[in-house]
């Protein structure tokens, strides 16, 4: 049976769905000796699959791991950085980056700090992705100035940015200090940068932005001390079968098809 390249590639935990395309974009991948392309579709029974010139297979499928690291700034959230700047996998040991697989799932800016989740399960992955997702995320926000309870109001409401409105967001203040105030704010989606260029357009920039918590995942759980930041902990059972819920009803399709899909409907109307 066909399958899709970057399906395959994320199901043998090689790489994210969308690390796969990236990797087949980089001529990376090969079939049967031939470069691959996006939207290939490959027999892992028949076909033989290489990545940088070497063999891959199911076989060769790491067991699956769920990582919560507590990111700190400076650090971007990818595999890899062409800047050369330090990564999230840096921060692990060796034995974790090398033939594991693992990737970060979303990202977080380059400057924030917080909750982020590496695993390479790959269909967890793109679940996680998927704009159909509504995973709650709370943040810890210091902004410029002090945002009034109209401007919050707007906030929770929603916010059009570049012609499309914000989900409706939880907000509200937690500490209004000289020249700044500390929100708490909770969003079902990820538009990139969205806090902050929210904040900027209400007029109240962000000067620092931390993740707390993914849904009940969080950095300081109940009776145990604060992950402390640049430091990683396994998922616990219980909480790899909360994020593996969320996603379940979700219509796991390859992006490729995802997008080929929204080219349709866009060309109905």
């Amino acid at each position: 049976m066909e399958v899709r390249l970057q399906k395959i590639l994320a199901q043998w935990g090689i790489a994210s769905r969308r690390e796969a395309e990236e990797m087949i974009r980089r001529s990376r991948v090969q079939i049967n000796g031939v470069l691959a392309h996006l939207g290939q579709k490959v027999d892992p029974q028949r076909d033989r699959i290489s990545v940088d010139g070497k063999p891959v297979s199911a076989h060769q499928r790491p067991h699956l791991i769920y990582l919560l690291l507590h990111k700190p700034p400076g650090v971007v959230s990818t595999c890899y950085d062409p800047q050369g700047r330090k990564t999230v996998l840096d921060l692990l040991p060796q034995e974790l980056r090398e033939g594991s697989g693992l990737h970060p799932v979303g990202r977080l800016d380059v400057e924030s700090t917080g909750a982020l989740i590496l695993t390479n399960d790959g269909d967890l992955t793109f679940g996680l992705t998927h704009p159909r997702h509504s995973i709650p995320k709370t943040y810890q926000v210091l902004v410029k100035g002090h945002p009034s309870e109209a401007v919050l109001e707007m906030w929770r409401q929603g916010v059009v940015m570049e012609g499309r409105k914000t989900r409706p967001a939880k907000v509200r203040l937690l500490e209004s200090l000289a020249k700044t105030s500390r929100l708490e704010i909770v969003l079902k989606e990820g538009r990139n940068r969205q806090i902050r260029r929210v904040a900027q357009q209400l007029g109240y920039p962000v000067i620092k932005l931390h993740r707390t918590a993914i849904g009940r995942i969080q950095l300081q759980m109940p009776k145990l001390p604060l992950l402390s930041e640049g430091n990683y902990r396994s998922l616990k059972d219980a909480e790899i079968r909360f994020l593996k819920e969320q996603i379940k009803h979700l219509p796991i399709k390859d992006s490729a098809e995802v997008r080929s899909a929204k080219k349709h409907e866009m060309a109905k109307k």
